[in-house]
């Protein structure tokens, strides 16, 4: 193989299939990826077996056809600290040349048949989503994803067709975002009623995933496997196993006490009450009464702090405790300059709206 490639476009390459290339693993050749130069154009490929990125570079032209395996940190530390406009990349059996204007580095390369395969995009996808309206969805429920849990449905987020739009549904068991995404037609058969479960990780590879507001996302569902299209970059993904909650149960319905706020007031707001929060006591009391709001937090080791926001309100008054770092993520992600909130007891969830297609569950938390 002998290739010449643009270092930035090589370099935006690089820094997507990473995120993929696993640093730790048992199987050395998982730390590398695969680049190949044929007829087809230049492609870069990168899997840790669950998750697999399949990049078509630009920007680049082809002197000789080949294939070449090696390390992705040592490539990536090489282009990144490269002052070249072009590099020269060429492999020979067992190795792997990268020349700039004054520099010359040969790395060991591996067999390329030992490589695992990274499937491609063929045909027609079952759903087509544009790619400015995906990534706003995901950034407005992949927060609420669980980290750590035995639970592992619920280490991805559910995606359910209904009609026109799929629901983005994730769940901690401490809180739930769902947010409606608009899908370009209407898909059929059996992608019509699907229900799937993509890993986390493969929803924040297609957020970082550069595109413009006209790029669109073909999603094809295969068995176990969810293949997704956007522009140059294929992402192929195995989806999560097992049941996930049946949400729409704890989506309260029956609520008679609702506000009104501004999103950058509440935001600055639980941020000055959480302040003087501690280890022992991590949560801020919402108090609710006649035209004013309260966040106020008291911690024994520290003080206490108090903020007041006018509001409009004549209903029944409340208290009620919530994690503020909880309620610091879902103000962030809301677009719109307000949004509603929705309460019942103070033993029952928080529910939050923006909008027709947004809302967040949040469970309370005992303040004493």
């Amino acid at each position: 193989m002998k290739i010449q490639v643009n270092r930035v476009a090589l370099s935006e390459a690089l820094a997507l299939i990473t995120h993929v290339v696993p640093s730790r693993t048992p199987k050395p050749i998982l730390r590398c990826i695969k680049m190949t130069a044929d007829n087809s154009g230049i492609r870069i490929f990168g899997t840790d077996l669950e998750v697999g990125v399949n990049y078509q570079l630009t920007g680049a032209q082809i002197d000789e056809d080949g294939t070449t395996v090696i390390p992705a940190d040592r490539l990536s530390a090489i282009v990144r600290e490269s002052i070249e406009e072009v590099l020269l990349i060429k492999s020979a059996e067992g190795t792997c040349e990268i020349e700039g204007a004054d520099s010359h580095f040969t790395i060991y390369s591996q067999e390329p048949e030992q490589y695992p395969q990274v499937p491609g995009f063929e045909g027609d996808g079952d759903l087509e989503i544009r790619l400015e309206n995906l990534q706003t969805g995901i950034e407005q429920c992949l927060f609420a994803t669980a980290k750590e849990s035995t639970r592992y449905a619920i280490n991805g987020v559910l995606w359910e067709i209904s009609g026109k739009k799929v629901n983005l549904v994730a769940t901690d068991g401490r809180r739930l975002a769902r947010v409606k995404v608009n899908l370009i037609s209407k898909p059929k058969d059996k992608a019509a009623t699907a229900k799937i479960i993509v890993p986390a990780k493969t929803m924040s590879l297609l957020d970082k995933i550069g595109g413009d507001d006209k790029d669109t996302v073909s999603v094809k569902l295969i068995d176990n496997q969810v293949l997704i299209s956007c522009a140059n970059v294929v992402l192929s993904s195995n989806l999560v196993e097992g049941n996930f909650p049946k949400y729409d149960d704890i989506i309260p319905k029956d609520y008679d006490k609702k506000l009104t706020l501004s999103t950058e007031a509440v935001l600055s707001a639980v941020r000055r009450s959480a302040l003087l929060t501690s280890e022992e006591s991590r949560g801020i009391k919402l108090s609710v009464s006649k035209d004013v709001l309260l966040f106020s937090c008291r911690a024994p080791e520290t003080g206490d702090a108090q903020i007041d926001m006018p509001i409009s309100y004549k209903g029944e008054p409340i208290e009620i405790g919530f994690n503020p770092q909880f309620l610091i993520d879902v103000m962030r992600v809301i677009q719109a300059k307000e949004f509603d909130l929705e309460l019942g007891q103070s033993d029952r969830p928080g529910l939050i709206k923006s909008g027709t297609n947004f809302l967040y569950v949040l469970m309370p938390i005992s303040i004493s």
